[in-house]
């Protein structure tokens, strides 16, 4: 049952996303701060993709608040929360490390923050959880970024304890957990606080990047009931995303991309969807459903190596940033009204 919106509620959720926005703004300064009193290389380099990727979704965050339509300010309660912080984090008395827990408190809370906005959008409607989509992004690599804080923690906890690094293999865990979490690292959508709409090679990719990261949650998970809720997300995800794409993207590609690599696309898809409908009818633990989860994975990195490669490039040539933008509008609309059907 769709729950309908107060005016109380539906300014409640604007609250907290310009709180989120506060929030992103901060935990940018402080990665800026880190990174001018690290000396140790490797966790200078850590800090800098986490700086851009803050940086890329802190524009992410300012196209959601316009997209759901009511603009607010941050409460009192958590601008003063970060008056706090910012004193705290002042003190020359801490040492990197305390300052660097009370950072992945923050981010911790950034994290649930983004998640129970999320929740909530499914609560109230299909409108609402349209608007906040491009949240599910920065929600997904905050939470990244998370277990990458955690590494961190340990690694300059034991420098400062010891004056030596921790023993080999911390690093490479910290990085197989990230990409586990998110594959999102080094993405591709370079917004940063640009105000403009998202065009749509940035839709099609933060849709690619969703999808990659619930198959590495369903191969992860050792819980059946959680799994099946990640493949129940991944199945309408790609088929909402196949329907836009090929309603509002392939037709207007195919005059300069060609029409034996649009149909290629339209085929890709075709055969994507009917794997998927297969293991609809497969449980959730079976081998042949795992099997058909590795076949999926490889189609999917196929496809979206095509469009993120020749595709995009060729629609860069093509159209202008004005025409993306208005394919972009199209592409969410139909994937809304595809949503709304299935709901």
């Amino acid at each position: 049952m769709v729950t309908t919106l107060t005016t109380d509620r539906r300014n409640a959720i604007a609250q907290k996303l310009a709180e989120i926005r506060e929030v992103q703004s901060f935990l940018i300064e402080n990665e800026q701060r880190f990174l001018s009193e690290c000396q140790d290389s490797e966790i200078c380099d850590r800090l800098q993709d986490m700086l851009e990727d803050d940086q890329k979704n802190l524009g992410i965050v300012e196209t959601t608040m316009t997209q759901y339509g009511v603009q607010s300010e941050p409460s009192g309660v958590v601008q003063r929360k970060i008056t706090q912080l910012k004193e705290n984090l002042n003190d020359s008395e801490l040492n990197l490390y305390d300052k660097m827990v009370q950072f992945e408190l923050l981010k911790h809370s950034q994290v649930m923050a983004g998640l129970v906005v999320h929740k909530a959008a499914q609560i109230v409607g299909a409108d609402v959880e349209q608007a906040i989509a491009p949240l599910n992004v920065v929600n997904f690599e905050n939470r990244a970024h998370q277990e990458q804080l955690k590494s961190l923690l340990e690694y300059v906890g034991t420098q400062e304890l010891t004056g030596e690094q921790p023993k080999q293999g911390l690093w490479h865990r910290m990085q197989d957990a990230v990409a586990a979490m998110t594959g999102i690292a080094g993405s591709a959508v370079t917004q940063g606080s640009d105000k403009r709409d998202m065009d749509i090679t940035d839709l099609i990719f933060m849709d690619h990047q969703k999808a990659k990261t619930l198959i590495r949650e369903i191969e992860k998970s050792s819980d059946a009931s959680q799994a099946s809720e990640y493949f129940t997300q991944l199945y309408m995800d790609l088929l909402a995303h196949a329907k836009a794409e090929e309603e509002t993207v392939y037709p207007t590609v195919r005059s300069f991309y060609g029409d034996e690599n649009t149909q290629e696309l339209y085929d890709e898809q075709a055969q994507l969807e009917s794997t998927l409908n297969q293991m609809k009818a497969c449980e959730i633990n079976s081998s042949e459903f795992k099997s058909m989860l590795q076949q999926v994975k490889s189609m999917i990195g196929d496809h979206t190596r095509q469009e993120e490669s020749t595709m995009f490039s060729s629609m860069r040539t093509n159209l202008s940033s004005e025409q993306r933008e208005q394919i972009a509008t199209q592409f969410k609309e139909c994937k809304q009204r595809f949503q709304s059907e299935n709901s």
